[in-house]
């Protein structure tokens, strides 16, 4: 099986060369390479019936790592459940136009952030209309970068609960069908980000480099924004589904994504790297995409996140504010299960024995004794599954 890390193995060398990796993007693309080897530091275990030995390498832990994502969505999701409203759910997506792409990625932090405000504000404000829901809803919001092929493409999933508290704390129902007009949602959405745009040139916040630095001249950029008033913002309603145990399972499929799995891998040579994309629609069939070697870490790099960024945020009847109060009042009104955390508790290696089915502390060899820590070698590395 191939894996981003062998990629990054065979051809980082040679797209350094011919690329300037920010000192991020170098640090990220090292911790790919090294997790699970020696250059992680990692631990000596020995059998205490047989005497057989492992090694067992740390891990890097780095959000943008396809070996590390598994225990962290596991107990995120696990964590999750216990906020899950027994009421339909809304999976929705919005889109940024390609025409600010460019000055979205020299800006990044910033301007993802500005993503989560713009469109937060606006489901939160049509929600509470009473043309459309007239209560306070809950949803959480997590920002994607990347379309199938690696391009950069940034876009917000939100995922919404259908249904909220109104202003004298009782439940709202919405029906199965998306209670907000995607056409305004998307054009309130433009409206809050294109108008916060302008106010962050007006005040110099904004950089310009390369290609977008005919933007700083003032009648250019205006131009771009009256452009972008213009145009369609592309939002839809991707999935819709009910019932906890729904959402739950559907929560883990997107929460912990990164730009490209190990498993969509299907060759690599020495000069290119071939991978899966799946087709736009449902029913399409999948397709192959080859790339070289150096263009893959290029566009995969692409989409590494400002050091610090918080991806998953929460807003209305789930942002931390509210959960003890409105949250709980909704649970009970929905007659929400009680769905206890199976993680609650654990320790990570404890996670890892659960996802696994089995004891990892297990022999492999005799399948009788125990595992247990010889010594612990190389340089210093956080260790864990």
């Amino acid at each position: 099986m191939i894996t981003v890390q062998d990629v990054f193995h065979r051809f980082y060398d040679e797209y350094a060369q011919k690329h300037t990796p920010t000192f991020w993007q170098s640090n990220i693309s090292q911790k790919i390479m090294n997790c699970r080897t020696a250059a992680m530091g990692g631990r000596t275990l020995e059998c205490d019936h047989c005497g057989h030995t492992v090694i067992v390498y740390n891990s890097c832990r780095n959000r943008h790592c396809p070996l590390c994502q598994g225990i962290t969505r596991a107990i995120w999701v696990d964590k999750k459940s216990a906020d899950v409203v027994n009421a339909p759910y809304f999976h929705l997506v919005l889109t940024m136009p390609e025409e600010l792409r460019g000055i979205i990625h020299q800006n990044d932090s910033l301007l993802y952030s500005l993503m989560y405000r713009a469109s937060a504000d606006a489901i939160k404000e049509l929600a509470q209309d009473e043309n459309y829901l007239g209560a306070q809803v809950g949803f959480f919001s997590l920002l994607h970068t990347w379309s199938q092929d690696l391009h950069y493409h940034p876009h917000i999933h939100v995922v919404l609960m259908a249904g909220g508290l109104n202003k004298q704390n009782e439940w709202v129902a919405s029906s199965k069908n998306f209670f907000i007009p995607v056409g305004v949602l998307s054009s309130m959405f433009r409206g809050k980000y294109l108008s916060s745009l302008s106010k962050l040139y007006q005040q110099g916040e904004l950089k310009f480099y390369g290609q977008m630095e005919k933007y700083k001249d003032p009648a250019l950029f205006q131009k771009l924004i009256d452009q972008c008033y213009n145009i369609r913002w592309y939002s839809y309603i991707q999935e819709t589904f009910s019932g906890p145990q729904a959402v739950i399972n559907y929560l883990g499929r997107y929460t912990h994504q990164i730009a490209i799995a190990n498993s969509r891998l299907i060759s690599m040579d020495d000069h290119n790297v071939t991978f899966t994309v799946r087709g736009k629609d449902k029913g399409d069939q999948t397709e192959t995409v080859t790339l070289s070697g150096t263009e893959f870490i290029r566009r995969f790099l692409m989409h590494v996140l400002p050091k610090g960024f918080v991806k998953i945020r929460n807003y209305g009847l789930l942002a931390n504010v509210n959960k003890k109060t409105k949250l709980a009042m909704c649970r009970a009104l929905t007659n929400s299960p009680l769905l206890k955390p199976q993680f609650e508790n654990m320790d990570k290696f404890e996670v890892a024995c659960v996802i696994a089915g089995y004891d990892l502390s297990l022999c492999p060899s005799c399948k009788v004794g125990v595992l247990v820590l010889k010594n612990i070698s190389g340089p210093p590395g956080r260790a864990g599954p």
